[in-house]
């Protein structure tokens, strides 16, 4: 079994700087139903913990949301989601200054707006799962694949998941939002068009030009 707590520190990491503002934010996370309950609160207590504030203050780690539109907008989904069967464990409240507290959600509905659509802001949600292939069918479920993760001690499991989730990267014992501008930065099905990272974007910026001669000399 992979370390909870190193892996807990991670997707709170990844799920909530920036305060989930980031195209690869951790949002949806799949445990196994015999460790979810534990795995989830221990989440919850990482994020209530986090400092909310001002982002020029260098102690802040979760600053605003972009615009008073969007700080309405998440309430309004984690609130579809708790009226829907969800557990809000944390956070699910506005705060001054256009900020929101982070927020862990247990197993919201798989049907509800923030389980299919990007939430973009500091809300993870805990999903419970029988099995492995049960959860890596509920990752893909959705019309968007970009970047995914799993946690586990087990080379033979790392490859599974790496084989059969849709992402177009996997990332083993990392978050989802770890990034380097060299690797290639790319989604699938619905998540985006062409491939980022400073060579293959040099790459798609190029293109390719042909001259056709008609000569009688050749």
């Amino acid at each position: 079994n992979a370390k909870m707590d190193e892996a807990i520190d991670t997707l709170a990491k990844g799920g909530l700087y920036h305060a989930g503002q980031v195209c690869v934010s951790v949002q949806r996370v799949f445990v196994d139903e015999s460790k979810v309950d534990q795995f989830a609160h221990a989440l919850a207590d990482k994020a209530r913990a986090l400092k909310v504030g001002d982002p020029r203050d260098a102690s802040t780690e979760v600053g605003p949301l972009i615009s008073p539109s969007e700080v309405d907008r998440i309430h309004r989904w984690v609130t579809e989601a708790v009226e829907q069967g969800a557990t809000l464990l944390c956070g699910g409240e506005k705060l001054p200054h256009n900020c929101y507290a982070p927020t862990v959600l247990l197993n919201p509905p798989a049907d509800c707006t923030i389980s299919i659509t990007e939430v973009f802001g500091p809300v993870v949600c805990v999903y419970s799962s029988v099995d492995q292939d049960a959860a890596i069918a509920q990752a893909n479920s959705l019309d968007f694949a970009f970047q995914a993760a799993v946690w586990t001690t087990n080379l033979d499991t790392a490859m599974h998941c790496f084989t059969n989730l849709d992402a177009s990267a996997v990332m083993i014992n990392e978050h989802t939002a770890f990034r380097v501008d060299w690797m290639p930065f790319a989604g699938l099905k619905k998540s985006g068009h062409g491939v980022g990272g400073i060579e293959f974007t040099f790459e798609e910026m190029q293109i390719s030009k042909m001259a056709i001669l008609k000569s009688p000399s050749l």
